[in-house]
């Protein structure tokens, strides 16, 4: 639609909602309207926002306030949107890792929430016309619960791929051109998903697949981890060979270029990996034995590091990632003759992100004109990702490359391109081939190959844009930050005395980093007049172990006291309604959420997702992998007593919507039924939503969208001052609902 023709349609449009007597009928014309519309011209999008930004008129110039007269004026919350929740959990695709096969074509794994969350292996078309193809059969889906948050699940070599199967969690091989062949198991049958594989690499020297297990038929609480070798010239599956234990976990294990040395990561309770964890060489023998071992980094006690993605260059030398030295995580290499770690290039930028799953892979090695090995590589720096390249030899310098990408994650080295995992303010997820010169210091091509929402650019006119924010903290001189998104869309305005209704996200991990990128999640608040605020509260990662360190003893109080200082900065910046903040997250975020709820007086309503609502009972009943991390971000059992939001229910007063998958092993059901029926007594406007199916985090469509609607007519209904005009029934609220 031209300019022309908006300028035209809009005050008829307007004009036009009079005559409709029937409420319903005309948003349902609204409605259809809106999609039309939904091409509006960029200009008309910055007025948008300028006004969602500054709610009064004082310095807008004529044109701005010429727009203003052509649109809708409803109240902030209220606003129509194309962006239906239908449209954001079917665009939740998520990516599970990229690979490179023989031919040179991605493979990319993709979850789908319009098949119940199951997991696909997909293969680039061989012509750029041509639809890319599933590798995967329907009745499997590739996904590993190893450590519960899976990653790793597959890996790809020349025209094989060994994957995890999420149903039995064994692992299978695949001819990747013969997909009439099915896939053929590689490790035992033990009745049940009760051993994961994760984080694989083959080894060609000996015939062998090498990953991670987490074995479960002991214990589920307290399983064992260990590093083991598959068979695979076998027609009859064996047991898999223990090459590697002793320690609480291990991740990448990883050959160098000759197999006779492999490297990898071990840590122990209670750390967690971004904590302290030590890096090792096994040395292999003629049998295929580690004969050998010796400790790179992570041994000495002075040095507090966390040492991860070790990798071995074309040459040999061993690579690696570490924040020894200035606190952030930057690339360093072991000189073997003199056992002795240098580092690559130093820089207070983050080359790598906590382990929270396997697979991560922020660096590659390329090879350049000279045949010197180039290393492509990510750091992230106030917010922002950057792609560069760094010279082995010459490590002075970085050269950066201009890309769209503001945030990325996983680098994968192709046939002469680079695929790059990524995402920005108006880019959803993605995975990019990008080629560069022959220097290896431009990028000549940029080439988006897979989306997790490829038809989100029709929306883009309602996008609202992220702006980073510094606000301050309870230290005086000390800040943290948030992402702020302001109210945007090109039909809406509000009234110029309302400002508008907040909802803040508390992220989970809470050791995670939320990023400035699309989310379609996001605006499906802000396209109907909501502002948004993504805090990396004190604790995120993205800004170095100092940043990261201060949640240490002081969990649900630092976070807290961010969330809450971010909504009252926004609140004294004139930004949104202080009367109606809202706050949301989930696990480590939900924990938050019940904890700003519970102890402060700042938010007015609140959603938990799978959130923590004991402290004692999580770290009674959580998996492995995070069994101990209380005890370094909590302290002894008066600190998780008075900590729990469970403990304090008498001073809970505001209106709490729960959601819980029924078979999550990280925040048991329990967690939240227990704080459902306390307020329900307690007498707190409270609802409860449980999923048959779920596990940590929400993966069916229907499920997604259930959740969203449901927190924005919840929030609308207890303290929006608006209405819903969506067909959404909202569920029975206790003590609110007669």
């Amino acid at each position: 639609m031209t300019t022309l023709d908006a300028g035209r349609i809009l005050p008829w449009y307007a004009s036009a909602r009079s005559t409709f007597l029937n409420r319903s009928k005309f948003h349902r014309f609204s409605a259809r309207l809106v999609a039309f519309v939904g091409t509006v011209t960029q200009s008309q999008h910055q007025s948008c926002k300028a006004m969602a930004t500054v709610p009064t008129p004082h310095n807008r110039d004529a044109a701005t306030q010429a727009t203003q007269k052509e649109l809708i004026t409803a109240p902030y919350g209220s606003w129509k949107s194309p962006l239906t929740a239908d449209v954001v959990s079917g665009a939740s695709k998520r990516l599970g890792g990229t690979a490179v096969d023989g031919h040179g074509r991605l493979i990319w794994l993709e979850s789908r929430p319009t098949e119940a969350g199951r997991a696909v292996l997909v293969r680039e078309p061989e012509k750029a016309e041509d639809e890319p193809t599933d590798i995967t059969p329907k009745e499997f889906g590739v996904r590993t619960i190893a450590q519960e948050y899976g990653g790793g699940a597959f890996s790809v070599s020349g025209d094989i791929v060994i994957f995890a199967n999420y149903k039995d969690q064994r692992l299978y091989k695949q001819s990747i051109s013969s997909q009439d062949v099915p896939p053929i198991p590689l490790t035992p049958d033990y009745g049940g998903p009760v051993v994961s594989y994760a984080d694989g690499v083959l080894d060609a020297r000996f015939n062998r697949y090498v990953c991670v297990r987490e074995d479960r038929r002991q214990s589920n609480i307290n399983s064992a981890t260990t590093i083991v070798s598959i068979a695979l010239g076998n027609e009859d599956v064996q047991e898999p060979e223990v090459l590697v234990s002793g320690s609480d976990f291990y991740a990448f294990p990883r050959f160098d270029p000759k197999a006779e040395r492999m490297a990898w990561i071990q840590w122990n309770h209670p750390n967690m990996p971004w904590d302290k964890s030590e890096l090792w060489v096994g040395y292999i023998s003629e049998n295929g034995e580690i004969y050998k071992r010796s400790c790179i980094a992570g041994a000495d006690p002075s040095l507090v590091e966390s040492a991860t993605e070790p990798k071995w260059s074309p040459d040999g030398e061993l690579f690696f990632i570490t924040d020894r030295g200035n606190g952030f995580w930057n690339l360093h290499k072991w000189t073997e003759s003199e056992h002795k770690v240098v580092p690559v290039y130093s820089l207070d930028a983050e080359f790598s992100r906590p382990l929270w799953v396997f697979g991560i892979n922020s660096y590659e090695f390329i090879q350049s004109d000279k045949q010197r090995n180039l290393i492509a590589c990510s750091y992230r720096r106030q917010g922002r990702s950057y792609l560069g390249i760094i010279d082995d030899v010459e490590s002075s310098k970085i050269i950066v490359l201009d890309i769209p990408f503001t945030d990325i994650d996983n680098i994968t080295s192709g046939k002469d391109v680079l695929y790059v995992e990524g995402a920005s303010a108006v880019h959803p997820s993605s995975v990019a081939k990008v080629a560069l010169d022959d220097q290896k210091s431009k990028v000549v091509n940029f080439n988006i190959v897979w989306s997790s929402s490829p038809d989100s650019l029709k929306y883009s006119s309602y996008f609202s844009k992220p702006e980073l924010i510094e606000f301050p903290t309870e230290v005086p001189g000390q800040n943290a930050y948030a992402y702020f998104y302001p109210p945007c869309n090109p039909i809406y305005q509000a009234s110029q005395q309302e400002k508008p209704p907040l909802l803040l996200k508390s992220h989970g991990g809470p050791t995670a980093e939320t990023r400035g990128v699309l989310n379609l999640n996001i605006q499906y608040w802000t396209s109907r007049g909501w502002a948004f605020a993504d805090v990396n509260y004190g604790g995120s990662t993205g800004y170095g172990r100092e940043y990261r360190d201060r949640l240490l003893g002081r969990w649900g109080i630092v976070d807290v006291d961010d969330c809450c200082n971010c909504a009252k900065y926004l609140v004294g910046s004139g930004k949104v309604d202080g009367e109606r903040l809202c706050i949301t997250g989930g696990s480590a975020g939900g924990y938050t959420t019940l904890s700003a709820l519970a102890f402060k007086d700042t938010f007015k309503a609140g959603a938990s997702l799978y959130g923590v609502a004991d402290l004692k009972m999580l770290t009674a009943e959580t998996h492995k992998f995070e069994s101990h991390y209380i005890d370094n971000l909590v302290g002894d059992e008066n600190q998780l007593f008075e900590r729990s939001p469970i403990n304090h229910v008498e001073k809970f007063s505001c209106p709490i919507i729960l959601f819980q998958g029924l078979e999550d092993k990280v925040v048991p059901p329990v967690q939240a039924r227990k704080i459902y029926q306390a307020l329900k007594e307690k007498g707190v406007p409270v609802a409860l939503v449980e999923y048959e199916g779920e596990q940590h985090g929400f993966r069916k469509a229907e499920n997604v969208k259930f959740t969203l609607e449901q927190q924005r007519v919840f929030f609308a209904r207890l303290i929006g001052h608006f209405e819903v005009d969506d067909d959404i029934t909202p569920i029975k609220v206790d003590n609110f609902d007669q």
